[in-house]
């Protein structure tokens, strides 16, 4: 793929429907760097891809919602209330709403967040 195809990938907010993907292959990594590209963004949810390179994570927070990430490429640490937990490729977990929650670096990894916000009370 040469340079003008990869950054006109790059800038779709959504990626390309009723067409297959390898979704490994849609975020690449970057040097020093958390990459995130929307998959689908709806107001009730949204579904991203991620990438991280050695080193980098995601800070702690608390969100209101249930997410599901699952790795899919690499290894990762997913600290949820303090519970530390160790997924390889093709494992997923809920981080469950208003827990705190934080990504520990453990190498290069890419990964599938999903977020529903419809069904709450």
């Amino acid at each position: 793929m040469d340079q003008k195809n990869k950054q006109d990938e790059l800038n779709i907010s959504e990626i390309e429907k009723g067409k297959s993907h390898i979704i490994v292959e849609i975020i690449e990594y970057v040097p020093n760097a958390v990459v995130i590209k929307t998959i689908i963004k709806k107001s009730t949810g949204n579904i991203s891809i991620m990438s991280f390179d050695s080193g980098e994570g995601l800070t702690e927070k608390i969100t209101p919602f249930d997410t599901f990430a699952q790795i899919i490429e690499g290894e990762a640490e997913i600290v949820i209330d303090q519970v530390s937990n160790h997924l390889k490729s093709g494992q997923g977990i809920v981080i469950p709403a208003h827990l705190s929650s934080f990504i520990k670096p453990n190498g290069r990894f890419k990964m599938i967040q999903t977020i529903i916000k419809s069904g709450y009370d």
